[in-house]
């Protein structure tokens, strides 16, 4: 007999850690802080700093109506980039793609430690790692698309409603790459654990002469011990009396 539940110590750690990182996915892709603008204008722009994240493009402001001011990002807009673009559909498929690699991880670690094999465990950890690989990999895609653009300083090409210039002073990557990152990473390393799995196999203890189970040594172990203990023990006379 084969214990599946010995066995699943690794991918139920990674589980865990895939389900930590699809959270993490999930929220990377409403941060607004993926990209960290600076701008010359201060009088509608408080402190001339401005957060362009994958849906929309917020700033403090003291003038307008409200303290801070958020402006969407469409899919179809003009002025929309293509990483940002790219990055609402990867990321909204990275969202979804996790959600079955959840369902299917859970469901191949609860058959394992109830005992239920029937030949499918193996095949449905291998296939919650290939999905946790495929979110990694929208996930990760749009985020490292988006830092090569901070770092080359690319523009975009905001429409008046924005008060945001074209140009910046100068852009810096926002912790919502960094959090995309580390996101991308953990999913890697749990569709590894995931894919990892061995099916565990055990002997049954066979006789010398003729190879068949031998059930005299069912009492072997700790009860043998026991047993073998009190039959060489030397008897009390003082509690006989």
């Amino acid at each position: 007999m084969a214990y599946l539940a010995q066995s699943v110590h690794r991918q139920f750690a990674g589980l865990v850690l895939g389900f930590v990182a699809w959270i993490m996915t999930a929220s990377v892709s409403g941060v607004n802080d993926w990209r960290i603008w600076y701008v010359d204008n201060t009088t509608v722009i408080t402190g001339g700093v401005a957060w362009v994240g994958v849906w929309r493009a917020c700033f403090n402001s003291h003038v307008l109506d409200s303290a801070e001011i958020c402006k969407s990002i469409g899919l179809t807009d003009s002025f929309t980039p293509p990483e940002i673009a790219a990055a609402q559909v990867l990321c909204m498929i990275a969202i979804g793609v996790g959600v079955v690699a959840n369902l299917l991880a859970g469901y191949a670690v609860r058959n394992a430690i109830f005992g239920v094999d029937g030949g499918h465990v193996r095949l449905a950890f291998v296939m919650a790692g290939s999905l946790y690989w495929l979110t990694a990999t929208c996930s990760l895609v749009p985020v490292f698309w988006n830092m090569s653009s901070v770092l080359a300083n690319l523009t975009i090409d905001f429409p008046p409603e924005f008060y945001l210039p074209s140009t910046p002073v100068k852009q810096e990557v926002g912790p919502g790459i960094g959090i995309g990152i580390g996101a991308g990473c953990l999913l890697i390393v749990s569709g590894l654990l995931l894919m990892c799995y061995r099916y565990p196999k055990t002997k049954m203890p066979l006789s010398e002469e003729n190879g068949h189970f031998d059930k005299s040594q069912r009492n072997e172990g700790c009860f043998g011990v026991i047993k073998e203990s009190v039959d060489e023990g030397i008897i009390n006379t003082a509690f006989e009396a």
